[in-house]
């Protein structure tokens, strides 16, 4: 039986979209036949937590857990408030961040290279040292961001020349809130050593877009797979659609996350057709910049908002399935072309249409347009949103409201699974 050590920092009873990605893959490893073994933080200090994932964790897997030391805990006296935005990933625009924020961020992206985690690598290579030897393990799975858990895959290919493969859920020196760091020229020096030494150092290196695959193969001669988020069985088509017509959104609406377009243009349908503003709900699931409220009530949409906070993902994939339209919103920056959020995959999955922002020629709106499963639009296409908007709302009030998704089954966390197998038992000759 072949055996995998994945070691990962998001795990139940973590939230979020970070955890779903090995989650899944250690479900499909299992049911075919690996013997899985997952290092995880035994005290970690996770931003968004979800109970309910603990029952999907397989009871066949190994789950191994090490304390960890996050300086997150010592920085709680500038306030849980800033503690948790900052670790949630929600950085306020420039001129809106307060001494605190500012400060917290240049601590952040200055003093611990490469993330907060850092700490967790010493002991952790140490520890599993022993443990590979003792369990006899050959193969090593390391999982970012946190991008210093690949600091314990280098070392630990290094000390027992294991198999090592790296997996980018994210970019590392090019993601987008990198730059929002206030880094110093030394440290962002040295975070694009530590990128290329990974790089470098990992037998493959697994990532989640295409366009991430051709930015790491212009920086490495080690091989880069592709294998996308996905969906699972729990996503599901519903007949039994909400009677508003809502525009739902799940996931965090960070400040670089703002259309105002697409409010302009719903506000706009309130005031042109007749019964629109009556049958309109915008459900905001996640969390939602001060920046964001601030434009939605701006365009006088307080009243058709519900903001929802976060939900169980359980919670979550109920609601894609009976909105009547899904939002998914990217950041107008090109650095975001790059990014396949789990979401996409799931909202396809839920057949409900999709109505996508975010920058021309990126990764979502090749599989949004390749899939038939919505509409694609930059962030200045007022009339087109307002002529699509409008469409949408007409369809749903002659209850015609439907879209028709293809090749969906290849994003199945199973079918991804075996593309991760095909990797680990066919290694690249180089």
């Amino acid at each position: 039986m072949q055996k995998v050590l994945i070691i990962t920092y998001y795990w139940p009873p973590a939230g979020g979209p970070g955890v779903q990605r090995w989650l899944k893959f250690t479900k499909y490893l299992v049911e075919k036949g690996y013997d899985v073994h997952v290092y995880v933080p035994d005290n970690p200090a996770y931003p968004l937590r979800d109970e309910a994932l603990q029952k999907d964790v397989p009871k066949e897997a190994k789950v191994v857990k090490q304390p960890i030391f996050e300086p997150y805990a010592l920085a709680s006296f500038f306030g849980r408030k800033h503690v948790k935005t900052i670790s949630s990933g929600v950085v306020p625009d420039d001129k809106k961040q307060s001494l605190v924020q500012r400060f917290m961020l240049w601590v952040r992206g200055n003093l611990f290279i490469p993330d907060a985690r850092l700490f967790w690598v010493k002991p952790s290579v140490r520890f599993l040292s022993k443990y590979v030897q003792a369990n006899d393990i050959q193969t090593i799975i390391t999982s970012g961001p946190p991008h210093s858990l690949h600091l314990i895959g280098m070392q630990l290919k290094e000390k027992h020349n294991l198999r090592w493969l790296a997996d980018f859920r994210d970019p590392w020196t090019t993601i987008e809130y990198h730059d929002k760091l206030k880094l110093s020229a030394y440290a962002q020096k040295r975070h694009k050593q530590l990128e290329k030494q990974v790089l470098h150092a990992a037998d493959d290196v697994i990532v989640t877009s295409p366009l991430t695959v051709k930015e790491f193969q212009a920086l490495t001669h080690k091989p880069v797979h592709l294998i996308t988020n996905g969906f699972d069985s729990e996503v599901k088509k519903s007949n039994d659609l909400d009677e508003k017509f809502t525009l739902a959104h799940i996931g965090s609406l960070l400040s670089s996350r703002n259309p105002h377009n697409l409010w302009k243009a719903i506000s706009a349908c309130k005031k042109d057709l007749p019964g629109f503003a009556n049958d309109l709900s915008i459900v905001l699931i996640g969390v939602v910049s001060e920046e964001v409220k601030e434009t939605l009530f701006t365009y006088g949409l307080e009243a058709q908002v519900q903001l929802m906070g976060y939900l169980s993902h359980e919670e979550v994939v109920v609601h894609q399935a009976k909105s009547q339209v899904l939002l998914l919103i990217e950041a107008n920056n090109p650095v975001k072309r790059c990014i396949l959020p789990g979401k996409v995959f799931e909202y396809m999955s839920a057949g409900r249409p999709i109505v996508a922002f975010g920058v021309d020629d990126s990764d979502i709106q090749h599989i949004i347009e390749k899939s038939e499963a919505g509409k694609y639009f930059t962030y200045d296409q007022f009339d087109a949103i307002v002529a699509h908007i409008t469409a949408l709302y007409k369809a749903y009030k002659a209850g015609q409201l439907s879209v028709g998704t293809k090749g969906i089954d290849a994003y199945h966390r199973s079918q991804l699974t075996n593309h991760l197998i095909d990797i680990i038992e066919n290694p690249t000759k180089i």
